[in-house]
């Protein structure tokens, strides 16, 4: 049973039940819950799934055929031996002429590598033959940058083929606590938090244990799934991991800005211009500017993967510790940091919750922005930040996301209104966040305009 994933399941049985022909593709990062999703669907359905490989076009169809085989071994006399893939697909037309037919191709970038002119193959099967049938044609593949570029950019043979496509993303944290009901909502913010809402990673803890067990068991032990996970999708997903390395490493100590990282990484600005767009289209690093405007000065580079954002913060300055079997000692170490970390996972929690807020209209207006603030204060001439703005026309709603044991003060609240004087907005809406709730004067301080959010009241 898949986890989540409503939205995708509904679209793909809509379109399922058209009995139309169908070209469906769906892309994600590697571990996302792509090969979940089509297993779930195909489920009690007249489906052929067929996984290519990175091998020879001759073991990719020999495979197909199976696949085929597999399928409709009720039906065909003997099993299908294909000369190419335009004759597979020309049987596959044939199948699915009077009745619906799922067709799952995974891993599609590994069969175009392996098969000359594989795009165009499957373009000329489309147009003239599998179009006019009832064919549910699925393409699926972690390449993002293939998949977007080679499958659904403009000068991709395949372009204009597609009727759906399906971009597949991290679950959010509301998502993701599905994973996980024996814990509370502050431990599932923090599994949450050390896997980036990533199915497959999710599925290694297990909340019969504790928190602290599970990031021990996953991150701080040589022989864990967690432990070598980045470096082994950096070499799966680029030519030169190491120079990626450097760059995440530069990020995840501290440098935001891209002179600081290209300085740190020892590569030309230019050139890391370059292999950040590249962890930004991949979901690693995700490049921030403040809302509301800002200039080019102010663009921010962070880990939005935190995953990689705990791995790269916790784990190779640790490395020889862990090698030794000291995952413990190595946990209470970072322990005191745990909170710092959270910080920007709590924003990132906070944002979603406003997010279904608005979808809800349980806001004071509804939004179509909202982001992170920094800059200076004309009038004090200092540099000021918000956690969170959300804003449409006349009105902003000017939020403070506080990760912290103790409870929110009412400091706190009076920094948040003296903040939003640097906006003119003519209706100023407050809300403040919290781990551990709010202090009785915070409480005492609150008017009618202002909303103060503990982390158990989101859920």
């Amino acid at each position: 049973m898949v986890v989540g994933r409503n939205r995708e399941m509904d679209k793909l049985n809509t379109l399922h039940k058209n009995n139309k022909f169908e070209c469906i593709i769906m892309y994600g990062r590697r571990r996302v819950g792509k090969t979940s999703i089509i297993q779930e669907f195909i489920k009690n359905k007249r489906a052929i799934y067929f996984l290519a490989l990175e091998a020879s076009e001759r073991v990719n169809l020999n495979n197909f055929s199976k696949a085929v085989w597999t399928t409709y071994h009720d039906v065909l006399i003997t099993p299908p031996r294909f000369n190419n893939f335009s004759d597979a697909l020309d049987a596959i037309a044939d199948l699915a002429r009077n009745e619906r037919v799922v067709l799952a191709i995974d891993e599609y970038p590994y069969l175009a590598s392996s098969v000359a002119g594989c795009g165009s193959i499957f373009q000329a099967a489309i147009d003239t033959k599998l179009k006019d049938t009832q064919l549910f044609f699925i393409l699926c593949g972690s390449s993002m940058s293939f998949m977007e570029n080679q499958v659904l950019g403009y000068e991709s043979p395949l372009y204009g083929r597609r009727t759906a496509q399906f971009k597949i993303e991290p679950f959010d944290f509301f998502e993701s606590m599905h994973f996980h009901p024996l814990y509370d909502v502050r431990d599932s913010a923090v599994a949450y938090g050390v896997t980036g809402g990533i199915p497959h990673y999710l599925g290694q803890f297990d909340d019969n244990q504790s928190i602290e067990e599970n990031i021990i068991h996953s991150f701080f032990d040589s022989n864990s799934y967690l432990y070598e996970e980045p470096a082994n999708l950096l070499k799966q997903e680029l030519r030169e991991p190491q120079v990626y390395n450097d760059i995440i490493t530069a990020i995840a100590t501290g440098s935001s800005r891209q002179n600081e990282i290209s300085t740190k990484a020892q590569l030309n600005t230019s050139v890391a211009s370059k292999y950040l767009k590249t962890l930004i289209s991949l979901g690693i690093v995700q490049k921030e500017c403040p809302i509301l405007g800002g200039n080019k000065k102010q663009t921010l580079y962070k880990i939005a993967d935190g995953m990689f954002r705990f791995w790269y913060r916790f784990v190779p300055n640790n490395a020889s510790q862990i090698a030794a079997g000291a995952g413990k000692r190595v946990y209470a170490a970072i322990k005191p940091q745990i909170s710092a970390f959270m910080g920007q996972t709590f924003e990132d929690i906070c944002k979603q919750y406003l997010w279904r807020e608005n979808l809800a209209d349980r806001l004071p207006f509804y939004f179509h922005e909202c982001g992170r603030w920094w800059g200076s204060d004309p009038k004090t001439k200092t540099e000021q930040e918000i956690d969170l703005i959300a804003y449409e026309g006349a009105n902003a709603l000017f939020c403070e996301c506080k990760w912290s044991d103790t409870p929110v003060g009412v400091g706190v609240l009076h920094g948040l209104i003296k903040k939003s004087e640097i906006f003119s907005f003519a209706n100023k809406y407050f809300a403040l966040f919290s781990k551990t709730g709010f202090t009785d004067e915070c409480k005492k301080a609150a008017s009618k305009n202002m909303r103060l959010i503990s982390i158990d009241k989101m859920v």
